[in-house]
C-alpha cells in the first residue's frame, strides 16, 4: 500500500463512473512518456471492493496482445506493470464483468523511435511543385459578401464571406475577419482549418470564431476555411444533403489516384487560401499560424509542409499522419485508407497515399509546432502522430494526455485538461502573435 500511495502523488487518472461502481486508472508518470527499460505501472482505485474478477486487455500499437483476469483484494491495487525495451504505444482497458463498465489509459515508450510507415517518394515535392504551378497559373478571382459581426465586436472588426476560385472540384469558401483600420504590414495571419465531417457545427465556418481569432493578441488577419469548398451559412438541410450525397464518405474518394484523390483538392484549397491571405496589405510578411483539430490538424501539417511561409502550427489530435502505418504493423492515422480499402490493389494505394501523408510532408516545414495527442485515441493513434513529429525540424512542444480519446475530455477530467492542456495551447497561440 505504501508503494501505491507514492505512485498516487504523481498520478494521472482516467475514470469512468457508473451507478454501481467507480473505477479510476492512473499511471506512475504524469507525462505518459517512458524511456526504454523504464517501469510503467498502471494502478486502479475503486470506491468499493469488486465482487467479481476484472478483465484487463493490453494493446500494443493498437493491437490487443494480452488479456488478463484480475480479482483485487483491496480497493487500491496494481493492474499491470511492465518495462519495454522498444518503441511502442501501449493502452490498457479494464472491464468489470459485473456491470460491463470500461475504463482505459495509455502511455508511450521511447516515442522518438516511431518512423513513418511509408518511405518518402523521390518526387514528393516535385509533384507538389507542379500542383502549385498549375494553381498559380490560374488568375485569382475573389468574391466577397459582408457579414454581421457579434455586437461586442461591431465597429472594431469586419467579417466577410469569401469565395476564391481554385483548381477543381470546388473553390475556396471561407470567412475572413480583421480589425477595422489596421495599418499596412502590421498583422499576423491565423488560419483555422475544420475537423472531419460535413454537417456538424465543427465542420462549418463560424463568424464568432473567425472574429474571435481576429481579436487575439491585439489583432490578426483571421481566416476560417471549411474543408470542402462548400457554401457557408446555409441551413442544416443543405449540409445534411451534402453529407448523404456528393460528400458521403468523401475521405474514401479516389484513394488509388493521386490526381483525383479527395485530399488533393482539400490541400490545394488551403494553399490558395494562404496565397490570398498573404496578399492582404495588412499582413506583416512574417507570421502565419495555422491551427486545426483532427482533420484540421492534418491540413495544418500539409500547409506547413507545402508553404514554407507558415511559421507555426497548432495541432490537436491531428489526422492524416502516417497513412502507411498499416504497412509496418501499426494502425494508420485517420482516415485509415489502407485498412478502409481492403479490395484495392496495394500498389495503387502505395502510389497515391505517400503524397498526402503528413508524416512525410512535415519534413519540409520549418514551422514551430504545438501538438496535443490522446494516448487512448484510436482515430488518430499516438504512434501515427509521433511518426510525423519525429520528422519535423521546427521547435516542438508535445503534450500527451493519457486519459484522452479522440474527443475532448469530459466529466471530472475536463477541468484538469483545460488547465494542463487547453490553456497552454492558447498561450502558445498568443506567443505566436507577439511581436519579436
Amino acid at each position: 500500500m505504501k508503494r501505491i500511495s507514492l505512485l498516487m502523488l504523481t498520478a494521472c487518472m482516467a475514470t469512468v463512473a457508473c451507478i454501481a461502481q467507480k473505477y479510476s486508472l492512473y499511471i506512475n508518470k504524469e507525462s505518459g512518456i517512458y524511456d526504454r527499460g523504464e517501469l510503467a505501472v498502471v494502478s486502479c482505485r475503486t470506491d468499493r471492493m469488486p465482487d467479481d474478477s476484472l478483465i484487463v486487455r493490453v494493446s500494443y500499437n493498437n493491437k490487443v496482445r494480452t488479456e488478463l483476469r484480475l480479482l483485487p483484494t483491496t480497493r487500491d491495487f496494481t493492474v499491470f506493470e511492465q518495462a519495454l525495451d522498444s518503441t511502442c504505444a501501449v493502452s490498457l482497458e479494464l472491464e468489470s464483468k459485473t456491470d460491463k463498465t470500461k475504463v482505459s489509459i495509455g502511455y508511450v515508450v521511447a516515442p522518438e523511435g516511431f518512423k513513418a510507415g511509408y518511405e518518402e517518394p523521390a518526387d514528393l515535392m516535385t509533384y507538389w511543385d507542379n500542383q502549385k504551378r498549375l494553381l498559380q497559373s490560374l488568375p485569382m478571382q475573389v468574391s466577397t459578401k459582408a457579414l454581421e459581426v457579434p455586437p461586442h465586436y461591431q465597429g472594431k472588426y469586419t467579417c466577410q464571406d469569401v469565395e476564391i476560385n481554385c483548381l477543381g472540384p470546388a473553390p475556396v469558401r471561407a470567412y475572413m475577419a480583421k480589425p477595422v483600420n489596421a495599418k499596412k504590414r502590421s498583422l499576423p495571419i491565423i488560419i483555422l482549418c475544420r475537423a472531419a465531417g460535413v454537417s456538424g457545427n465543427w465542420c462549418r465556418c463560424q463568424v464568432d470564431e473567425c472574429v474571435g481569432n481576429a481579436a487575439l493578441a491585439g489583432g490578426a488577419l483571421s481566416l476560417d476555411i471549411n474543408a470542402h469548398g462548400m457554401l457557408n451559412g446555409q441551413d442544416d438541410k443543405f449540409y445534411h444533403m451534402l453529407e448523404n450525397g456528393m460528400l458521403r464518405n468523401y475521405y474514401d474518394h479516389n484513394a488509388a489516384d493521386r490526381e483525383t484523390y479527395y485530399f488533393r483538392g482539400m490541400y490545394l484549397r488551403l494553399l490558395r487560401a494562404i496565397e490570398y491571405m498573404t496578399r492582404q496589405p495588412e499582413w506583416d510578411g512574417r507570421r502565419i499560424l495555422v491551427i486545426g483539430e483532427s482533420q484540421g490538424g492534418g491540413q495544418a501539417v500539409a500547409a506547413a509542409g507545402l508553404d514554407k511561409r507558415v511559421s507555426a502550427i497548432v495541432l490537436n489530435v491531428p489526422a492524416m499522419q502516417d497513412l502507411g502505418g498499416a504497412r509496418v504493423g501499426r494502425r494508420s492515422g485517420w482516415p485509415q485508407p489502407i485498412e478502409g480499402h481492403p479490395n484495392i490493389e496495394s500498389s495503387l494505394l502505395d502510389a497515391t497515399l505517400p503524397y498526402f501523408d503528413g508524416a512525410l510532408l512535415i519534413r519540409h516545414s520549418r514551422a514551430d509546432i504545438y501538438c496535443e495527442m490522446g494516448l487512448i485515441d484510436t482515430t488518430c493513434p499516438p504512434s501515427a502522430i509521433w511518426s510525423a513529429l519525429n520528422g519535423a525540424e521546427g521547435k516542438k512542444i508535445i503534450r500527451c494526455v493519457p486519459y484522452r480519446t479522440h474527443s475532448w475530455p469530459t466529466g471530472e477530467h475536463r477541468q484538469e485538461w483545460e488547465q494542463k492542456y487547453l490553456r497552454p495551447r492558447e498561450e502558445f497561440m498568443w506567443k505566436c502573435f507577439r511581436l519579436s
